[in-house]
């Protein structure tokens, strides 16, 4: 199994953590990287191969990762020239991808099951399977039911659930083929393409551990749960270590 990483965005929201240490080499805990628990996670899971993709400090993440022995993984890079958002670094390497392979933002702590979420994704056939996770969005007004100008409903601050796309995907090859290799392009066009094309992609209902590192506050907040959510991050190293 092979996985694509999206690891050269500028982390812009980390800021002043990042003008230092791209967003996936940033700590947790006292001994890992955001980066080392993926490569291990996917590693226990069975994947043999990694695609790097990156930009923003991307020497810094060549040499820690290197050439993947460590994690007992052969790692390749691809690296951006100018940025290409989160779908066009892998148009640069669309001929060289399997049938069928993951691709993941590098700043994410989860303890999904990527080789399921592969295997649910080969068994569906679909062009792109979206692993989600569950989000309540809390309303900080009043909400007004309103009808021809006649409020015909109220409620104060509703709480709202959602689906939200956790950052993580089970591609098939043949989708990417329709694009050009330099184009810049989001997973948000990619599914609307998609969706334009009667190609509708599947979902992989999560509801685990899931944590974005994406602003300061998150990444605190990712620190003081360490401790607790080691276990669920990193259950094959204690069986292993066991």
């Amino acid at each position: 199994m092979h996985a694509v990483i999206l690891a050269g965005g500028k982390g812009v929201r980390l800021r002043p953590y990042t003008t230092a240490l791209p967003k996936p080499l940033m700590p947790i805990g006292e001994r890992h990287a955001i980066l080392d628990i993926v490569l291990e996670q996917l590693a226990a899971r069975g994947f043999t191969s990694v695609t790097l993709s990156i930009n923003h400090l991307g020497t810094l993440i060549r040499a820690f990762v290197g050439d993947g022995s460590r994690w007992g993984m052969e790692v390749g890079y691809v690296e951006e020239s100018v940025p290409l958002s989160t779908a066009g670094p892998l148009f640069l390497i669309k001929d060289e991808l399997p049938e069928h392979f993951l691709v993941m933002n590098g700043d994410l702590l989860t303890d999904l099951d990527h080789a399921d979420l592969i295997a649910r994704h080969r068994r569906a056939g679909a062009p792109l399977t979206v692993a989600t996770a569950a989000q309540t969005t809390q309303m900080e007004f009043g909400v007004l039911d309103v009808v021809e100008g006649r409020v015909v409903g109220f409620t104060e601050k509703p709480a709202y659930r959602h689906r939200v796309s956790m950052g993580i995907y089970a591609m098939a090859r043949k989708t990417l083929a329709p694009y050009p290799p330099g184009l810049a392009l989001g997973f948000d066009r990619l599914i609307q393409d998609l969706l334009r094309q009667g190609e509708f992609p599947h979902t992989y209902e999560f509801e685990g551990v899931w944590l974005d590192i994406g602003r300061p506050e998150e990444y605190d907040e990712a620190n003081r749960r360490f401790g607790e959510l080691e276990p669920a991050l990193l259950p094959l190293r204690r069986e292993v270590a066991a």
